[in-house]
């Protein structure tokens, strides 16, 4: 990545569109373009921390008008789907499911609108919330929720049977979601939150094959993250942030450095964050939910990213 002493980013939003209201609170998103047709997972339930929630997937053709294409439901609550795009060119759901203890589950589609039954992966009360494809395998980071907080590196050929690959990825502060990106030449980043100790969140890195991880702490507290790697090199970051009016954001992120600068602030504040980001035409796509308009809803940003040349 080139040094941020010589290009920076500059960011706009173009458009905002309210995608998903139809439950009293729609939340916690993921965005996908798979076949040339977008999806938007997201769930819905009568609250932050209900019990009923389910997952709604929308979809679009053109990323402005939307219509329903599946609803998921399981035994327990499912929270924060993820979608993960297999090399094999089916489409693969991750959520967790939560009962008396924290399950994760898979579904894989070929059109992303039959989903079947859902597939147990990982360890019980390890929450897999981020996963991608490198090379011939996935990665997916996990998250202890009872017992010793950590953070837990899988790894599998299949995408179904993931298995500890780095079995304490970081500990300390309770580090729990996260985002990851690969680089073509194989360098992986990890952007982590905790929620204990400075709770500030933390920038991973490591090169293959994945079992040495250094990290910088980059001194913000984030929520919801999400990385994503342009086609330029430039990683990119939706997040929540806290310092001041709570917001949703995107983010621009220096490993040199060891930076997360925000770049704009998404129409957003309450409950707010979790953001799906997609590169799409040279615009970034981004959908988030947040309360700022009287109820919890879903929309869908998209943001244009200028390079510029520094000063100095």
């Amino acid at each position: 990545m080139t040094s941020s002493s010589t290009r920076r980013t500059s960011a706009e939003v173009v458009a905002v569109r309210r995608i998903g209201d139809s439950a009293p609170h729609s939340a916690f998103t993921d965005l996908v373009r798979h076949a040339g047709t977008w999806f938007c997972a997201f769930r819905e339930a009568d609250g932050h921390l209900s019990d009923d929630g389910v997952i709604r997937l929308l979809t679009s053709t053109d990323g402005r008008a939307w219509s329903s294409a599946a609803v998921i439901r399981a035994a327990g609550d499912l929270r924060d789907p993820r979608f993960v795009a297999r090399p094999d060119g089916r489409l693969q759901l991750l959520a967790a499911a939560r009962t008396e203890t924290f399950t994760t589950l898979s579904w894989i589609s070929d059109n992303g609108r039959a989903w079947g039954e859902p597939t147990p992966v990982g360890e019980p009360d390890v929450w897999v919330w981020q996963a991608a494809w490198h090379d011939d395998a996935m990665y997916g980071i996990g998250y202890a929720t009872r017992g010793p907080r950590l953070a837990r590196l899988y790894r599998s050929i299949d995408g179904v049977d993931l298995r500890p690959w780095v079995p304490t990825l970081f500990e300390g502060g309770y580090p729990n979601e996260s985002g990851l990106a690969f680089a073509p030449d194989g360098t992986a980043h990890c952007l982590l939150r905790r929620d204990g100790d400075s709770a500030t969140a933390q920038l991973g890195r490591a090169d293959p094959p994945y079992r040495e991880w250094s990290w910088t702490d980059l001194g913000v507290r984030v929520g919801g993250p999400a990385l994503r790697r342009l086609p330029d090199g430039r990683l990119i970051a939706g997040v929540r942030l806290l310092d001041g009016d709570v917001r949703t954001a995107i983010c621009a992120v220096d490993p040199e450095r060891g930076a997360l600068t925000e770049l704009v602030a998404l129409p957003s504040g309450g409950d707010t964050s979790y953001p799906g980001l997609v590169w799409h035409d040279d615009m970034l796509w981004v959908s988030y939910y947040s309360s700022h308009e009287e109820r919890t809803c879903v929309y869908l940003a998209e943001v244009s990213l200028a390079e510029e040349a520094a000063v100095g």
